[in-house]
């Protein structure tokens, strides 16, 4: 059977170095002896040393290795080139595939978005939206939890990163911006880690820099005006506002 999850589960889901390193394990052919048998993939992985390692091919984080980090239950480099060999059937892979966005950075694309490209980014930020999950269970969940919340910043960066610099990119992220701080102000997100406030103030800035490439941009930061968050993170984009206003 074929894994229920895709690359992008991998990808943003998975800590930046330990998908670096699984992928260049991967594209060094050290993924050897791969079986699959009831929905669990299992294969040698050539390390320090040869090890045995097994990953669920329906729970993309439920796996087995000998190595240090796997016996002691982290996801380790090993399983992770295992996971990539499954979704990826032994083929290469490309060089987006790898790219990995751990910041959210400025597109160079100026050209604005079909209504189908339009629709599908919306489609892609609420699925990836849903990642960010309010935290009402036991204690032993709270890792789970978290790990969910990087998974969901992760996948948004990607979208973000990709936006080409226009008014109408930038009425889509005010609009996240607001998503973003409802989640945390009423939505019962435990952002005590810093994950959802480090990807909105990303978003913050990138917003300031799309309006210093292309002014038209301030008319957008309006809804934040004359509101009072909880967070704080509008308070540049109003200031930019409020002196474009006051010079017109």
């Amino acid at each position: 059977m074929s894994p229920t999850y895709d690359l992008n589960k991998i990808k943003f889901a998975t800590g930046e170095a330990t998908f670096q390193r699984a992928v260049n394990l991967y594209e060094r052919g050290k993924v050897t002896n791969v079986k699959e048998a009831f929905g669990v993939y299992s294969a040698v992985v050539q390390g320090t040393k040869p090890y045995r390692v097994s990953v669920s091919g329906r729970r993309y984080k439920e796996v087995h290795c000998e190595c240090y980090l796997g016996k002691r239950g982290t996801l380790c480099k090993h399983a992770v080139a295992l996971a990539l060999h499954a979704v990826m059937d032994g083929k290469p892979m490309r060089d987006e595939d790898k790219h990995y966005t751990s910041e959210i950075k400025r597109s160079d694309k100026r050209e604005a978005l079909s209504e189908e490209e339009l629709a599908a980014v919306k489609t892609s930020i609420t699925e990836s939206m849903r990642y960010l999950k309010p935290y009402r269970g036991p204690s032993k969940t709270w890792f789970a939890n978290q790990d969910s919340l990087q998974e969901g910043c992760n996948r948004l960066r990607a979208i973000i990163s990709d936006l080409p610099v226009n008014r109408l990119s930038v009425d889509l992220l005010v609009k996240l911006l607001m998503r973003l701080e409802k989640k945390l102000s009423t939505g019962g997100v435990d952002d005590s880690n810093g994950i959802v406030g480090g990807l909105a103030g990303e978003l913050v800035a990138l917003l300031e820099e799309f309006a210093r490439t292309d002014p038209a941009c301030i008319d957008a930061f309006k809804p934040l005006c004359g509101k009072e968050y909880c967070f704080g993170w509008e308070e540049p984009l109003v200031r930019m506002f409020d002196r474009r206003d006051a010079k017109g």
